[in-house]
């Protein structure tokens, strides 16, 4: 009887694009809701098509400057706590080994080895220091080693995504005269943006693609309504 071979099927994304998802929801969201906002309130105004622009490509390149400097503080910050967190675990295994070795042992309890079965093991891990560190690195804090190229990355991928999402909302209004037919056709792109973008979120995360479309077409676009509605209560 033939045997199916068994796929398993799991979160595999990179660090890359968990920051292209965090630039491009943010990039599509918040110059939408903004561009909406400005349109309620200066679509009488002979120049609003340029207010919009304005605005919109202000909020833009402030947005990319500080969700690409959060990124790559948040880089740093892991980068800079496995260090410490390292050089804490190599001083352990100096002044501390019983204790060390001991907690070496204990991971492989919790597993249901027996001591005799997990003597071997331990010995020749605490046999070297790296070996023994990297071991508690991993299993006991938890903590994979950080790319050290990370951080520059990051900010640079955040910061991309956020302008190329926010370029899509603010497109129709550079293209049109109209500052109220720029809006809708702004609400049509952005919508389909959202929902493609939502899609292919879920597929990576693993959600239902459909249920992650509507789920951030729904998030952008009660945004942008109530941006525009406030602006439209105001002005």
């Amino acid at each position: 009887m033939p045997i199916t071979p068994h796929v398993e099927k799991h979160f595999t994304s990179t660090a890359t694009v968990r920051d292209v998802v965090i630039g491009m929801a943010d990039g599509l969201t918040v110059p939408f809701a903004l561009a909406a906002g400005i349109s309620g309130a200066v679509a009488a105004s002979s120049n609003a098509t340029a207010l919009v622009v304005t605005a919109g490509l202000a909020e833009i390149a402030a947005g990319s400057i500080a969700m690409g400097l959060g990124g790559y503080l948040a880089a740093r910050t892991d980068i800079e706590h496995y260090a410490s967190e390292r050089e804490r675990e190599v001083r352990e295994t100096v002044e501390l080994p019983d204790q060390e070795v001991e907690e070496v042992a204990k991971v492989f309890r919790e597993y249901g080895l027996s001591e005799a079965q997990m003597a071997p093991v331990v010995t020749a891990i605490c046999a070297d220091q790296t070996r023994w560190v990297d071991f508690m690195m991993r299993f006991e804090l938890g903590l994979e080693t950080p790319d050290p190229g990370r951080a520059r990355r990051s900010a640079l991928t955040i910061g991309a995504s956020y302008i190329f999402g926010g370029m899509i909302p603010l497109a129709p209004y550079m293209i049109l005269h109209s500052v109220l037919t720029g809006l809708w056709f702004s609400v049509g792109i952005t919508l389909v943006a959202l929902l493609i973008f939502g899609c292919v979120k879920g597929r990576f995360t693993g959600i239902n693609p459909l249920r992650g479309g509507l789920q951030t077409v729904l998030t952008g676009g009660l945004a942008a309504a109530a941006a525009f509605a406030l602006a439209k209560l105001i002005s």
